[in-house]
């Protein structure tokens, strides 16, 4: 199993930033993608941005220019720059990993519990 524990989360003024760090642990294979994800009550959970193991990155258009994904391999380990937050940025963050349990596995989609961020004054 993929153990995905987040944090970093907290209350930040409308123009501030936080970094996000999520940290994948466990017995598997591989991780392919890593990605963000957040959801306010009542919506669907969206993504905000992944990063492929190769380093390739897509970004949400909400937070294009703000937000930077990274990751270090060797940790298994994903991280999320958030600059210039707004308040509608407001949300559970939750860290999503798409990995396989051994060579013969399928790719499966885990999830961390989630972050609250809170952009507010």
């Amino acid at each position: 199993q993929v153990l995905l524990v987040e944090s970093g989360g907290g209350l930040v003024q409308p123009g501030g930033s936080l970094r996000l760090s999520c940290a994948a642990s466990g017995t598997f294979f591989s991780i392919s993608f890593m990605r963000w994800y957040r959801q306010t009550p009542g919506k669907q959970r969206e993504v905000v941005a992944e990063i492929h193991s190769g380093g390739s990155t897509t970004y949400a258009d909400s937070v294009k220019g703000r937000f930077t994904i990274s990751r270090e391999n060797a940790k298994n380990s994903v991280y999320l720059q958030m600059n210039s937050l707004k308040p509608e940025d407001t949300a559970v963050y939750f860290c999503n990993a798409q990995a396989r349990l051994t060579t013969e596995s399928t790719w499966d989609n885990y999830w961390g519990e989630g972050t609250q961020v809170t952009v507010s004054s």
